[in-house]
C-alpha cells in the first residue's frame, strides 16, 4: 500500500539522510515535543482522532485505542509522549530507563544501513534516569487522549546489578501502565544472562514486588534458539508475566551486507525472524507483542495474523517515515485480529 506521504517523504529522505543519524533523531524529539509539532502531526501520520480510536483492544486490564505502537528505545526520556499520541499511535514504550542517570556509550553509536533497511545500535541505555522519565510521564497525563497507554522499559545501570530492575520499577510504578522488563540488549555486558529461566522467574518476583498491580512483559532477544525460546515463553506463562515482546535487535549479521560497526541490528532482516517468534508464542496465556522488522502496514497485519496482539514500530519509520503509522493503524483496523487474551 503506498500513499502521498510514503512518497513524499521517500523524496525528503536522501537528504534527511545527510545529517547523523543521532543528530536528527533528537531533532525528531524536539519537533514532535512542540506545539506546532503536535499540530502537525496528524498531517504527517495520516491518523485522526477518529482513526486512531476506531478498533480499540483491551488486553492485560488495558484499553488500548488502537493496536499500533512505538517500540522502545526510540523515546527513551519520554520527550515527545503527547506528540507520540498526536501521531496516531495507540501506545508508546518509553525507555530503555534506568535508576540512574547513564550516557550510554560513547558517540558514533547509530548507524544507517539504507541498503539492508536496517540499523545498527551500540546506545548502551543512555537515559536521564527514572525518576526523571516519571515526572515527564506525570506531566503528560493529563493532555493525552483515552485509551493511550503508555509502558515503560526498564533495565539495569552499566555498572548495576539486577536489583536495579526492582528500583527502576518502583520509580515509576505510579504513572506507568505497564512495565517491559529488558533482558534483551546487546549493548550492555551480561544482560542476556537473565535469560536463563530461573534468574528470570526471580527478577520478574522482584518487579512484580516493587510495581504491585503492573501488567509485566519480558523483551526476549531474537538471538535464542527456537527451543530456548519456547522453554522461556513457557516459563513467562507460569509466572508474573502478562506478556512477551518478540523480539529485540540482534547480533547476528548473515543477513545483511558487510559492516564493521558493532552493536544491535533492528529492521527488515528481522521480519522473518520476528513472525516465526510471534507464531510460535501465539498459542501461550500472554499477549505477544510483535516488534522488529516490520516496515509496512502489510507487515503489521501479518504479524496480527499469525497471533500479534500488538505490533510496534520503529526502524520501519526511519525509513518510510511517519505516515507508516497512519497505513498501519488503519490496516490493523481492518484486519480487526480476533481478541486472544
Amino acid at each position: 500500500m503506498r500513499s502521498w506521504r510514503l512518497a513524499a517523504y521517500r523524496a525528503a529522505r536522501p537528504l534527511l539522510f545527510l545529517a547523523d543519524p543521532e543528530s536528527i533523531h533528537h531533532l525528531t524529539l524536539r519537533a514532535l515535543s512542540s506545539r506546532i509539532g503536535r499540530a502537525l502531526a496528524p498531517l504527517a501520520s495520516g491518523v485522526s482522532d477518529t482513526d486512531a480510536s476506531r478498533a480499540p483492544v483491551e488486553l492485560m486490564g488495558l484499553r488500548f485505542r488502537n493496536r499500533i505502537g512505538l517500540g522502545a528505545g526510540f523515546d527513551k526520556d519520554g520527550i515527545a509522549i503527547r506528540g507520540w499520541a498526536a501521531l496516531g499511535f495507540g501506545f508508546v514504550e518509553l525507555g530503555t530507563v534506568t535508576p540512574l542517570p547513564q550516557p550510554g556509550n560513547p558517540r558514533p553509536r547509530l548507524f544507517r544501513l539504507p541498503q539492508d533497511g536496517a540499523l545498527i545500535n551500540r546506545m548502551g541505555f543512555n537515559n536521564a534516569g527514572a525518576d526523571a522519565l516519571a515526572r515527564r510521564i506525570a506531566a503528560a497525563r493529563p493532555y493525552l487522549p483515552d485509551a493511550f497507554v503508555v509502558g515503560v522499559n526498564i533495565g539495569r545501570n552499566r555498572d548495576g546489578s539486577v536489583a536495579d530492575y526492582a528500583t527502576a520499577a518502583g520509580a515509576v510504578a505510579d504513572v506507568a501502565d505497564y512495565l517491559a522488563i529488558n533482558v534483551s540488549s546487546p549493548n550492555t555486558p551480561g544482560l542476556r544472562d537473565l535469560q536463563d529461566p530461573a534468574r528470570l522467574v526471580d527478577l520478574l518476583a522482584s518487579v512484580a514486588g516493587a510495581a504491585p498491580g503492573r501488567p509485566l512483559l519480558v523483551k526476549l532477544s531474537p538471538d535464542l534458539a527456537d527451543a530456548d525460546r519456547a522453554v522461556l515463553v513457557r516459563t513467562l506463562a507460569d509466572s508474573h508475566a502478562a506478556g512477551v515482546i518478540l523480539s529485540n535487535t540482534t547480533t547476528d549479521r548473515a543477513s545483511i551486507e558487510s559492516t564493521t560497526e558493532a552493536g544491535g541490528l533492528s529492521g527488515r532482516p528481522l521480519f522473518a525472524r520476528t513472525l516465526e517468534a510471534v507464531r510460535g508464542a501465539a498459542a501461550s496465556r500472554l499477549v505477544v507483542v510483535a516488534s522488529g522488522g516490520i516496515g509496512s502496514a502489510p507487515d503489521a497485519c501479518r504479524m496480527l495474523q499469525v497471533g500479534a496482539d500488538l505490533v510496534q514500530l520503529w526502524t520501519g519509520m526511519i525509513y518510510a517515515g511517519p505516515g507508516l503509522i497512519g497505513l498501519a493503524v488503519k490496516a490493523a483496523a481492518r484486519e480487526l485480529a480476533p481478541q486472544r487474551k
